[in-house]
């Protein structure tokens, strides 16, 4: 009877040593493990676009401080490790992956640039782990992501109607052209749907024009529209490409009015680009001189923290961290699925504000149009839905 019963012990000792021993292979239910709730954060922290990663990254800490000085969530710290795409697709897919197989994260807060977004969609839906990109704009990113992945940031066919609608309302342009990168998602995405609403409403397209990612003389391309005399030209790339077009347009005496999307906003916009960009226009999700209390609360703490002006990168990514932290919480569990089905319930304000989601997990909300004034960026217009 004893070696009986010391072998029925050991037997049942050896079964919970082995279940206690497993983790999940998906839903994030590892990271709940001890005191800690971990989440991952892909930005692009170093590249061509690094001042979107800082201040992204300088938002979701203020998210985070502010939890765990309040306990945390269910009585857990929140722990937020950060991976740097460089704004390159594979390293962001490769990102994603190092912090759901090594990190053990219950969620993903990024992507910025849409291609790179798109690269880490698909493989947060096969791994269950829920994702929020702050603000990728281009349709392809929830679309193709699959059913975990959402955004906070309004998407390209709404941003291009926007600048188109605020060409032909606002600035009384009939005709317009296009400069993109044919190798960038947001920057193809934006032209197209610029291009086909200005032209339903009316407008003529006299030039479309791409470039290849990477380049820095866009002579020919200005070259080839500049005999149309356009009276607006929509550069749809990021703040760095965006300057180095306007430099080279106005050398060549082009002096179309200069119209892009939420890829302008950066300090470095008019450093690179100088008086060349003064007097443009571009859409953007929020602005730092709204007067509602919740983006006055939120620009007091980031300026008191970073001595600088929150943007609209920072803004959103803030958002992102509050969508985000508040699913997991109304979850009360770090399991995927619960978190997933938490973030589709959404219905709350934010900085950049109000947001609810539709069918493919994009938030329904409106825009405003900032104009390019010396080296401040001055409200213009406001369109909803």
């Amino acid at each position: 009877m004893k070696k009986k019963g010391l072998a029925l012990f050991l037997c049942v000792l050896m079964v919970a040593v082995l279940f206690t021993g497993c983790k999940p292979a998906t839903g994030g239910g590892a990271a709940a493990g001890g005191d800690v709730i971990k989440v991952g954060a892909v930005f692009p922290m170093t590249g061509d676009i690094a001042t979107f990663g800082a201040s992204s990254k300088n938002a979701v800490e203020l998210v985070v401080a502010d939890i765990n000085a309040k306990g945390g969530i269910g009585g857990k710290k929140v722990q937020v490790i950060y991976e740097d795409d460089q704004n390159t697709p594979a390293v962001a897919a490769n990102a994603i992956q190092k912090l759901i197989s090594n990190d053990k994260v219950c969620a993903v807060i990024g992507s910025v640039s849409s291609k790179d977004s798109i690269a880490m969609g698909p493989i947060a839906t096969q791994n269950k782990i829920p994702m929020i990109s702050s603000t990728s704009t281009n349709p392809k990113v929830t679309l193709e992501g699959g059913e975990y992945v959402f955004r906070a940031c309004f998407i390209d066919p709404f941003q291009g109607s926007v600048m188109a609608k605020f060409a032909m309302e606002n600035l009384k342009a009939k005709t317009a052209a296009v400069l993109y990168d044919n190798g960038n998602d947001y920057s193809k995405g934006l032209a197209e749907f610029f291009k086909a609403s200005f032209e339903k409403s009316g407008g003529q397209i006299v030039g479309f024009e791409s470039y290849n990612t990477g380049d820095q003389d866009f002579n020919a391309q200005l070259t080839k529209i500049k005999p149309s005399n356009p009276e607006v030209i929509l550069l749809a790339d990021y703040y760095n490409t965006v300057g180095l077009i306007a430099k080279q347009a106005r050398a060549q005496g082009i002096t179309s009015t200069f119209l892009g999307g939420d890829g302008w906003d950066s300090a470095d916009l008019y450093k690179v680009g100088g008086d060349a960009i003064d007097g443009g226009y571009f859409s953007n999700h929020y602005s730092a001189d709204d007067t509602s209390p919740m983006v006055v609360e939120f620009r007091k703490q980031y300026e008191a923290k970073y001595n600088g002006t929150p943007d609209a990168l920072a803004a959103l990514a803030y958002d992102a961290a509050k969508i985000m932290f508040a699913a997991i919480e109304k979850a009360g569990s770090t399991d995927g699925a619960k978190i997933k089905d938490a973030l589709k319930a959404t219905d709350a304000d934010f900085v950049s504000g109000h947001v609810s989601f539709d069918e493919n997990r994009n938030p329904i909300k409106g825009a405003v149009v900032m104009k390019v004034a010396k080296e401040k960026y001055e409200f213009a217009a406001k369109v909803n839905p």
